[in-house]
């Protein structure tokens, strides 16, 4: 199976190191040696990052001047290293200008001194951590978002692994940030907790909401040649096993309105989409809106996470999943299996079949069961190995707020009824983590990823000023 992916540029770093310009004449050669340290976070980042290094900013009048070479960027992340000490006046100006969140990176050269040997000079070289206490209070006091990521400059995981994790996570707030969402048809009626105020998406994430009609895929649907539906449905073919309930007249269908989907994502310059219609009974409209499964599929595979239901924050929370290269699939609970101790998850309509490790099934169904019309339909399991849960949902005050749970996905039958459905094993009994779920008071959908993720997202969360909850760690 061959599916072309997105990728999606690195998030932009803002890098400055920090010294005291007293010390330059008092202690010859400490302020190159310092220069080196940046030099090697700098190398170091620009693996996961672009990094827009400004330098050691060692005065306050060389503090503003970085400020705004690095508002002018602009940045998505900012990064302070703490080479040795400096007064957080000379730091400040550096971060006020640049309105972003900030990592003060307190990395220490060596594991530890050579006590009876060290002079002042030496010490200096090695005294990172002396200003941090400073930086955290003054940034507290000017209401300014910070993180400090301590440890060794040189052979740390830990500290660099904070990095990556915070690189990432700056990398999806950027995908977020003018993405745009298309919202296609309206919101399953009666669902409360998926109405979303589109406002809030746009204030809180960055993100842009675009209403689109079901006229709007209907005349592009209407446009496919014969040649695009027998390229696309060449395509499928090649992508999925086809089950023997598959009609040709529903496949040629579901490929014509593929090819719509994928002119209409292109034509709003859509990253991602939510949809759902029901149509009048036996109407042209309701006919469309049973051919969406195929296409949604193949486009949330490519990095165009679709929805179903109308449900927009599952949208966002599979958006962030695919730009950390975790997929993130449509999915809610299904049943608990309390012989085998997992939670059945899965859904009808799209899925995302990158983060299979079997060929996925196309079904035809004869009924959508809650929904109108019938046609083919997607099957298969997200591959065995740690996988992630990630929501998105709201609080009683409109705030949008992220949850996860870390689990397993294990191997099994799964159930032949043309959804997605995976066992997914978490680190309490099925009964106890749908508890400690709910009391997180998510929505009924969320997405489901490939990894560990819940670290990366809770600076995903951070990096937003969202609350986060992570539920049912393992122990």
């Amino acid at each position: 199976m061959r599916l072309e992916t997105h990728s999606y540029p690195k998030a932009r770093v803002g890098l400055f190191a920090i010294g005291l310009a007293a010390y330059w004449p008092q202690f010859p050669g400490l302020k190159e040696r310092l220069e080196g340290y940046y030099r090697h976070v700098a190398e170091q980042l620009a693996a996961f990052a672009e990094v827009v290094g400004v330098g050691l900013v060692d005065t306050p009048q060389a503090a503003q001047a970085a400020g705004a070479r690095l508002a002018a960027a602009p940045v998505d992340l900012l990064i302070c290293h703490t080479a040795t000490y400096a007064t957080s006046a000379q730091v400040l100006p550096v971060v006020q200008q640049a309105k972003v969140p900030v990592l003060v990176l307190n990395l220490q050269p060596v594991p530890s001194l050579d006590y009876p040997h060290v002079d002042t000079g030496e010490w200096l070289a090695n005294c990172s951590t002396c200003c941090v206490p400073e930086l955290a209070n003054a940034f507290h006091r000017a209401a300014i978002d910070f993180q400090v990521v301590s440890g060794q400059l040189y052979d740390d995981a830990r500290a660099w692994r904070e990095l990556r994790e915070w690189c990432r996570a700056a990398t999806a707030v950027r995908a977020l940030r003018g993405a745009r969402f298309g919202f296609l048809g309206h919101t399953y009626p009666g669902m409360l907790d998926m109405y979303s105020d589109f406002t809030h998406h746009h204030a809180q994430l960055g993100a842009h909401v675009e209403v689109l009609e079901m006229g709007d895929l209907a005349e592009r649907v209407a446009a496919v040649s014969e040649a695009d539906v027998a390229a696309k449905r060449d395509e499928t073919r090649s992508v999925f096993d086809l089950d023997r309930s598959v009609t040709p007249s529903d496949l040629d269908w579901a490929c014509r309105v593929a090819v719509g989907l994928d002119r209409l994502v292109a034509d709003f310059d859509l990253a991602a989409l939510t949809y759902y219609y029901r149509g009048a009974a036996h109407s042209e409209d309701e006919r469309l809106a049973a051919g969406l499964i195929l296409g949604n599929t193949l486009l949330t595979a490519r990095g165009i996470p679709a929805s179903g239901e109308g449900d927009l924050k599952t949208a966002v929370a599979m958006k962030v999943l695919d730009v950390l290269g975790a997929g993130g699939s449509y999915t809610e609970f299904y049943a608990m299996d309390f012989a085998e101790q997992f939670v059945l998850m899965g859904h009808d309509g799209p899925g995302h079949i990158a983060i299979s490790d079997r060929k996925p099934r196309l079904r035809g169904l004869g009924l959508y069961h809650g929904k109108a019309g019938a046609g083919v339909s997607v099957e298969f399991n997200v591959k065995l190995g740690p996988v992630t849960v990630f929501a998105c949902t709201q609080t009683r005050d409109g705030r949008l707020k992220f949850l996860a749970a870390e689990g397993e996905s294990l191997a099994g039958p799964i159930l032949p009824i043309g959804n997605t459905n995976s066992r997914i094993r978490f680190g309490v009994g099925p009964a106890e983590f749908v508890d400690a779920w709910c009391a997180e008071a998510p929505t009924h959908h969320c997405a489901l990823g490939v990894g560990h993720l819940a670290r990366t997202l809770r600076k995903v969360a951070q990096l937003q000023s969202l609350p986060f909850a992570h539920v049912a760690p393992p122990a």
